[in-house]
């Protein structure tokens, strides 16, 4: 038979419906094989669409550090029903085809140059499992712990990363945990020595690596910037900024005599409204800040000159993406440099940051409000959906505790 055979060097893809809780799953794998030493390069794939449509995940894993997206793919996680053709003839020859065997395939599924792993996801939630909403999350878990088995990816990384994330909740982490065992022990007694596809733990990443999205650093530069404002209105693929701001704020900008929140988090009506509220509160002193992408720059445009030409410090983050509206704003482009440096009605050029990393993402981030207080001016930080939304190896964020924000000359 047919078998693709490599060590530490393929690429795992899963199909999945949108809002099924695949996305915790499938990061679950790819952390994991991170802390085993190996690079490796997350990419959500993910049409325009809503809650039960299709969603793709795509883990290329590679220890030399090659982390691009290959054209072809080594191994299929498909639990998606609507996308289950496409993803059985887009699996390279000798590659793996793992899916639910709860429904057969159907008979014009025919080629011989792949290997079926059938495991019936659905048949072992409904018998391990009560409640419909915990079946549906467990079951994503479940195909994780066949692929422990099948890749040898280390079972212990896995329940401790699991473990760590209910620290606050340890009844939860027990089903993850039994449902990670009810997929490895399957695929142990099904598929012994079947896939050739192997994880091997190395040291291949410094040792001080993470793991993040750029989204998540430009929410926390905010923070270790002294932001205490944002007004905002939701838009792909910039919305997880604002959601990471509020995820750190929650941490960091707690009163800790009285337990209320020290920032202001207000989710406007449209963008134009959300970037007055960050003049507004610049106005009076506070450090502000916005994100957006293309459409909401668009909108913005008419207040950025405002604040350009009344001298007024604003920090706007523009996650770029390709398209205004359906069809194309889950892609990544860097399309709004231009109508960026330009925004506005008259003769003004605004200051733009270009972050190439997630560190690049957290350090522009709080220097960004640096600069606006120095220059009283909008600055725009431009980076973009595949930044943004995807997880990076990256450098450790650092913070010197003895810096001191830089006001512009009155304030400072």
């Amino acid at each position: 038979m047919n078998k693709i055979e490599r060590i530490n060097n393929f690429v795992v893809r899963f199909a999945n419906v949108n809002g099924s809780g695949s996305a915790s799953a499938n990061n679950l794998f790819a952390k994991a094989v991170f802390r085993m030493g190996l690079p490796v390069s997350p990419k959500n794939i993910f049409p325009s669409n809503i809650q039960g449509l299709p969603t793709w995940y795509e883990v290329r894993i590679s220890e030399k550090g090659y982390l691009g997206r290959r054209d072809s793919i080594d191994f299929v996680v498909a639990v998606n029903g609507q996308t289950l053709k496409k993803d059985y003839d887009n699996l390279a020859s000798g590659g793996y085809f793992l899916y639910d065997s709860t429904r057969p395939l159907p008979e014009n599924f025919v080629r011989k140059d792949i290997n079926l792993i059938p495991v019936p996801l659905t048949e072992m939630t409904n018998q391990a499992f009560a409640t419909p909403r915990l079946r549906q999350l467990l079951k994503n878990i479940i195909y994780i712990g066949a692929l422990s088995y099948l890749l040898d990816l280390e079972f212990s990384v896995l329940t401790e990363s699991i473990e760590k994330q209910f620290a606050k909740k340890p009844k939860l982490a027990e089903p993850n945990i039994k449902a990670l065992k009810m997929g490895f022990d399957y695929a142990k007694e099904n598929f012994e020595n079947f896939c050739l596809l192997t994880l091997q733990r190395r040291d291949n990443l410094p040792k001080d690596a993470i793991l993040i999205d750029g989204n998540s650093a430009l929410g926390l530069g905010a923070v270790y910037g002294g932001a205490t404002v944002t007004g905002w209105y939701p838009i792909t693929p910039s919305t997880s900024v604002i959601e990471s701001f509020e995820k750190y704020c929650n941490a960091f900008r707690i009163e800790e005599t009285s337990g209320k929140k020290k920032v202001a988090i207000i989710q406007t009506e449209d963008e134009l409204a959300a970037l007055g509220v960050v003049i507004g509160a610049s106005w009076n002193g506070a450090r502000a800040f916005t994100a957006t992408s293309g459409p909401g720059l668009s909108l913005m445009s008419e207040f950025l000159g405002l604040a350009y030409f009344a001298e007024i410090p604003v920090v706007l983050v523009n996650v770029q993406r390709a398209g205004p509206s359906t069809g194309m704003p889950t892609r990544t482009q860097q399309s709004d440099i231009l109508a960026s440096a330009l925004a506005s009605h008259g003769d003004s050029k605004h200051v733009l940051l270009f972050p190439a990393t997630p560190k690049e993402c957290f350090d522009l981030s709080a220097d960004a409000f640096d600069l606006a207080d120095r220059l009283q001016t909008p600055v725009i930080i431009l980076s973009d959906l595949d930044l943004g939304m995807n997880d990076h190896v990256s450098e450790p964020f650092t913070w010197e505790d003895n810096r001191c924000y830089d006001r512009g000359k009155v304030m400072t």
